[in-house]
């Protein structure tokens, strides 16, 4: 196994993304420790976690709370006695206005989430992995940093400052053997894209399948990834084969655009 009694946390656990990378994690050896602000959900992906062998703590966490992030950290530290990975997948997702049209609360408030509240949690692992001297941290981006599409400014906005952000700390964190990378997947088949397609099929009348399918003709592949498919390549990020690999950004897309 490539994770093999690593120790991850996994920040933004709901149904899509946050629940896939736990699960390909633990299947890759690590124990858990999940955040997300909904416990139902986090109940439901330890239970999952558990099912495949490894342990699992988890703490109800609002990352835009400081005390909360600490709380998270300390969680694995006391459960487990280290942290080797952190996969910063929490954020939201503004409303879809023009810019000029848009409300500056909402920037706001989505840059609380996807990079204020991504910085807390990094920052209440550092101290840790510093200790260990090793440590791998992963931020989850958006392909709206390499093509911003039309009503998602707040959120593009956002996703640029968190790749540099990346960028940056693993710069600054590298002497201590802490690894910083970034996977950007491109559409992802699941909940929210799916909404979305629903969104744009009231919209215009063709069928999701439809949209779908134009979408994806788009790809090289010819299909969009599941959220599981792009948990693999935050596995290959947090494990020791990609010991020599910081300040790097992947693109998975199925090849819907060359960066």
């Amino acid at each position: 196994m490539l994770l093999e009694d690593r120790v991850a946390i996994v920040s933004g656990v709901g149904p899509g993304m946050g629940r896939d990378i736990a699960l390909a994690l633990a299947r890759e050896g690590a124990n858990l420790v999940l955040g997300a602000r909904t416990e139902e959900r986090l109940e439901k992906v330890a239970a999952e976690v558990e099912g495949l062998g490894r342990k699992v703590a988890w703490r109800s966490t609002d990352v835009t709370d400081n005390d909360h992030c600490l709380a998270l950290a300390a969680a694995a530290i006391e459960t487990f006695g280290r942290i080797d990975v952190l996969v910063n997948n929490a954020f939201v997702q503004p409303p879809l206005k023009r810019i000029e049209y848009d409300d500056v609360a909402e920037w706001r408030r989505s840059h609380e989430v996807n990079v204020l509240g991504s910085l807390q949690m990094t920052k209440a692992v550092i101290p840790h992995m510093k200790g260990q001297r090793s440590g791998s941290i992963v931020f989850i981006n958006s392909m709206t940093v390499r093509n911003p599409g039309e009503k998602l400014g707040a959120y593009s906005a956002t996703k640029a400052a968190l790749l540099l952000m990346a960028r940056t700390l693993a710069r600054e964190l590298g002497d201590h053997g802490i690894r910083v990378n970034t996977v950007v997947p491109g559409y992802i088949w699941g909940p929210n894209l799916k909404w979305y397609f629903r969104y744009l099929s009231e919209k215009d009348g063709r069928t999701v399948e439809q949209i779908y399918e134009q979408v994806a003709a788009e790809t090289a592949l010819k299909r969009l990834p599941t959220p599981a498919e792009i948990a693999d390549p935050v596995v290959f990020f947090a494990s020791d084969l990609a010991r020599m690999v910081t300040g790097q950004s992947l693109d998975v897309n199925a090849g819907h655009f060359f960066d």
